[in-house]
């Protein structure tokens, strides 16, 4: 099966994963049709698509997945073949210091309206429900086990949990009617265009405004890195070959804490460790994640292409090449991660990593 000569339908396509995954599809099938459905929240950024805002293939729709009927009018409209939907309230920061509401609107009740409509559709082939490990709660960082498809979900922040409220919908709605949908549980993603209020580019804007790197705790939370674009060819086999009803974990088994991290940016710019900055811990915090993507790769041939070292520093020089990027999106929403100043105040020791 191939996109060709279909149309595909995303949601949440002007921000970070869904702006790239819109590049990659308009670039490997030339005879593609993109709907973008975009609220062009804080996160959402039209300067993530310049590159293709005048493709032909291409158009943008405004509209807030929460909104059942702006999503029934875009389904009239142009009757996708596929849908998959990035839409998402996802830092977990603003989950717990703004409040939860926005999350359970979007995360839920978005995902409950696109469920509705491609339930209504006779012409999806396949609908593509784009989630997150954190659904699984927390492993220890002692520990060698890994999340699997069958693990049982235990979030332990408002953002987990209402994707996991929506990723619980898309199961009940393949159950009861036998909506042609997949679930994928991916792992943290870096790259080029992800808005600077996660690690990587806040990091990276950090040191460009000369500021120290603030560390929740002792900096020794793991996560399993993948490369945006690894993530994104994932996503399309998903949708043109996942089996209905199924969830696929999607990782590249590159764990790193956020200490480590930090030190690779700070070589980078060539300083030391004195400006790593230790903070109080936020509430919440998981310690470790860690995905099993054996079912992907085994059942879809995927695998990821990017060792993570070079792509690391390959993403960090697109956001020094790119500061005119930066500069636009902080004009207009202003300090990228302003929670974590909230936890500046209560400064702990510095710890010395393992």
């Amino acid at each position: 099966m191939s996109f060709n000569h279909k149309i595909i339908l995303v949601f949440g396509g002007a921000g970070f994963i869904g702006s790239n995954f819109i590049r990659s599809i308009l670039a490997k099938y030339s005879k593609t049709k993109i709907v973008n459905f975009d609220k062009l929240t804080y996160s959402g950024n039209l300067d993530n698509l310049k590159d293709v805002s005048k493709d032909r293939r291409y158009c943008l729709v405004k509209g807030d997945v929460a909104n059942s009927k702006q999503i029934a009018a875009v389904f009239k409209k142009y009757k996708p073949d596929f849908v998959i939907n990035f839409a998402a309230e996802t830092h977990v920061d603003r989950s717990i210091h703004v409040g939860a509401l926005e999350f359970v609107r979007t995360n839920v009740e978005g995902v409950f309206n696109i469920l509705e409509a491609v339930k209504q559709s006779k012409k999806v082939i396949k609908y593509v429900q784009v989630s997150t490990d954190e659904v699984y709660g927390s492993l220890a960082l002692d520990s060698k086990k890994k999340f699997t498809e069958t693990t049982v979900f235990a979030p332990n922040v408002p953002y987990a949990a209402t994707k996991a409220g929506g990723d619980l919908l898309c199961r009940s709605y393949f159950s009861t009617w036998g909506v042609p949908v997949v679930v994928t549980h991916c792992s943290n993603n870096y790259g080029p265009y992800q808005y600077p209020e996660k690690l990587i580019p806040f990091l990276i804007t950090r040191m460009l405004e000369n500021k120290k790197l603030p560390m929740y705790g002792d900096g020794k939370n793991v996560r399993d890195w993948i490369y945006v674009l690894d993530h994104c060819r994932a996503l399309e086999l998903c949708l043109l070959n996942g089996e209905s009803g199924e969830v696929y974990n999607i990782g590249a088994d590159a764990e790193m804490n956020n200490l480590q991290i930090a030190k690779m940016t700070l070589s980078h710019f060539k300083r030391d460790d004195s400006w790593i900055e230790f903070v109080a811990d936020r509430p919440g915090h998981d310690r470790r994640y860690a995905i099993d993507s054996s079912k992907i790769r085994k059942e879809l041939g995927w695998l990821p292409d990017h060792n993570f070292k070079k792509a690391f520093f390959d993403t960090m020089e697109w956001y020094l090449t790119n500061q005119k990027w930066i500069d636009s999106i902080r004009k207009k929403t202003g300090v990228f991660n302003p929670h974590i100043d909230l936890w500046r105040a209560h400064k702990i020791k510095n710890k010395k990593s393992s």
